[in-house]
């Protein structure tokens, strides 16, 4: 019996050590993956615009002491839309999309500036934990409501920030949002809607990934910190602000936890938006995907880019539509496809956009 006990103890043991030298080995050997050439970049010029009409930036004071950033863009309306920004920016190049919105009366539109981002962040590309922006969230929501207790709350977000939005309905917090508004939303590397690196804009060390994901597994988190991901933004759109590489912990922060779990959480009038053009997303795959998990409308705009949909005017009819008819519709809308011509659902190989994706 002792024989066998120290047989078990042994291979377990060796399996242990073998474990933790594949992760240290992935970590100390990982390499960033650079950008495939010939990729699609994304179009920066887009948000080359005036920012002067821009609000102030405000702070609140998260759980944990910390002042956090955010616009507020007021309106005379009882509706209320937190947007995420997405990734390696911050919250100002939503003003065309925020601005709309409140002009129209449609909401009030707060855009924060999320935990390790901004003008002025803490720790630029970082977090203390991995589920401290969802918290954050949950904190800025709480403010929100003091100013705004009966209104229909819907949160949203682009690109990685639409990710955060669907990270955050997966999450203990995500009945306190009505509704959920997605912008190209990032679900993960490896989803069907994902080009290979985000389209040549994010270029990771997939051996850190790799390591630090084992560790994590087994509960040692103390590496956390190491860098995981690089962003290829052009040096003609920075201007100090930017934040080019993420940490592992705010990495899987601002991302879908399992996005299969999470958007299968949305019970919520759901609508995602994308732009046929978009460089980072397939963007005919995205009702194949969410439909499978939720019920949503999904709307593919002829044309328009990754940043195209929250900076181009062609965007804002479909918003306003959808958020005037929040609270109107006795039923939920069927998962469909809408807004995108047949020529395009014919040609659009390269987005896998496909004639049956149409209503």
């Amino acid at each position: 019996m002792t024989e066998i006990v120290l047989k078990i103890f042994h291979f377990i043991l060796t399996s242990a050590v073998i474990f933790f030298l594949i992760a240290f080995a992935a970590l100390l050997l990982g390499r960033r993956q650079k950008p495939t050439p010939g990729q699609r970049a994304l179009d920066f010029g887009e948000l080359f615009v005036d920012y002067s009409g821009a609000p102030e930036l405000q702070s609140f004071t998260a759980r944990d002491g910390t002042p956090l950033a955010y616009r507020h863009y007021p309106a005379d309306s009882d509706k209320v839309v937190i947007l995420f920004h997405g990734s390696g920016y911050h919250s100002r190049y939503l003003m065309p999309l925020a601005g709309f919105i409140s002009s129209e009366g449609l909401a009030h539109v707060y855009t924060p500036d999320l935990r390790g981002h901004g003008v002025t962040p803490g720790r630029r590309g970082d977090v203390d934990y991995i589920n401290q922006m969802e918290d954050d969230a949950a904190d800025l929501i709480d403010l929100v409501r003091k100013d705004h207790p009966s209104a229909t709350l819907i949160v949203g977000g682009h690109s990685s920030g639409g990710g955060m939005a669907v990270r955050f309905a997966g999450s203990q917090y995500g009945k306190r949002a009505d509704a959920y508004l997605l912008l190209t939303p990032f679900l993960k590397y490896n989803a069907p809607t994902t080009r290979p690196n985000s389209g040549g804009w994010a270029s990771p060390y997939v051996g850190r990934f790799m390591g630090l994901s084992m560790l994590n597994a087994m509960g040692i988190r103390s590496l956390n910190d190491m860098k995981v991901l690089e962003f290829n933004m052009p040096q003609e759109a920075r201007d100090g602000t930017e934040t080019l590489s993420y940490s592992f912990r705010l990495n899987t922060a601002y991302s879908p936890g399992n996005y299969k779990k999470d958007l299968g959480a949305i019970t919520q009038p759901l609508l995602v938006i994308v732009g046929t053009e978009d460089q980072a997303f397939f963007a005919g795959k995205f009702k194949s995907v969410i439909c499978q998990y939720t019920n949503a409308e999904v709307r593919l705009i002829e044309g328009l880019t990754h940043f195209g949909v929250v900076i181009r005017p062609e965007v804002r009819p479909v918003i306003k539509e959808w958020l005037e008819g929040l609270g109107k519709k006795r039923h939920s809308p069927i998962c469909v496809v809408e807004g995108q011509s047949l020529t395009a659902a014919l040609t659009g190989k390269e987005n896998g956009i496909r004639p049956n994706d149409l209503v």
